[in-house]
């Protein structure tokens, strides 16, 4: 989609989150979106299969975002037409027993993409400066010496820990992991009305929490703690995109817009050519399966 500006979008410096609109509809309609969005992930399931052909790089998508932006539906919806086996989406939740006893990137490292394939983290190694910095009292559970109360967890534990998560992209970058990260920006007053319709819809009741309501008076501070996260971790080999959430056909078609746009950048992937002992011998082989008729 042409009209989808990659650095309207694309975090270079540093920002305020405030200063980013939460909606967007490009002045397309519902249905023109819906197009758009058809037609970019046929495209991109299509370079999916070349890049699975080149192996020698994977995709890593990383989504982050306040209950209720759009994480589940933007995934469902932009990866319909790849190959089953060309992407994998891990959702991670609250760690488990054996993942604490484990560094807190233990259970992201395990689940990257192999080469030649998409992974999508729904929800991501962020989460152990977002979510544990807004409740500091879980990072207690992860046994790390010298951590023996909240007391201990202080700025300089945050600034190593933005110094792990980067260094840790750095590392997966250089080894042929190209990485986007999108922060699905929604507003408080789209939440409240997303968070209504779960309790008004009984197919959407399954989704509704007390704790969502918890969360959501937190709100600021949640902001806060993306805001710097964002940052401090936004590079150029692992940049961040904040996506306007609101509209989620427009925020679906912005997020598949620009992975294709910076996937088409990388000229090298390209389905390898067949040897030239191969290409000498193709009437031979076609032949020999012709001749067992």
């Amino acid at each position: 989609m042409d009209h989808v500006n990659i650095a309207a979008f694309k975090v270079e410096k540093e920002i305020r989150l405030s200063d980013y609109p939460t909606y967007e509809d490009f002045g397309v309609s519902d249905k023109g979106l819906k197009k758009d969005l058809e037609k970019i992930r046929r495209t991109l399931g299509e370079f999916q299969d070349t890049l699975y052909a080149h192996a020698k790089y994977s995709v890593l998508i990383c989504i982050q975002g306040m209950d209720t932006a759009g994480k589940d539906s933007l995934i469902r919806e932009v990866f319909k037409d790849f190959n089953a086996r060309g992407v994998i989406v891990h959702s991670f939740k609250v760690p488990t027993e054996l993942e604490l006893k484990h560094d807190y990137l233990w259970r992201h490292y395990i689940a990257l993409p192999a080469k030649g394939k998409f992974g999508v983290f729904n929800r991501t190694h962020y989460e152990n400066v977002l979510v544990t910095r807004v409740h500091p009292e879980y990072i207690l559970g992860e046994h790390i010496p010298g951590i023996h109360g909240v007391a201990d967890i202080d700025q300089k534990f945050w600034d190593k820990r933005f110094q792990q998560i980067n260094d840790f992209e750095r590392h997966l970058a250089e080894n042929g992991t190209l990485i986007f990260k999108f922060f699905l920006h929604l507003s408080k007053e789209e939440q409240r009305r997303r968070l209504l319709r779960r309790l008004e819809l009984k197919e959407k009741n399954w989704k509704f929490s007390p704790g969502d309501l918890k969360e959501r008076k937190l709100w600021d501070r949640y902001q806060q703690c993306y805001e710097e996260a964002i940052n401090r971790t936004s590079k150029s080999h692992a940049p961040w995109y904040v996506i306007p959430a609101d509209n989620k056909k427009a925020a679906r078609v912005a997020f598949a817009s620009i992975v294709w746009q910076e996937l088409i950048k990388h000229k090298d992937i390209k389905e390898p050519e067949l040897s030239d002992k191969i290409k000498a011998n193709l009437d031979e082989y076609k032949a020999e399966l012709e001749n067992e008729k």
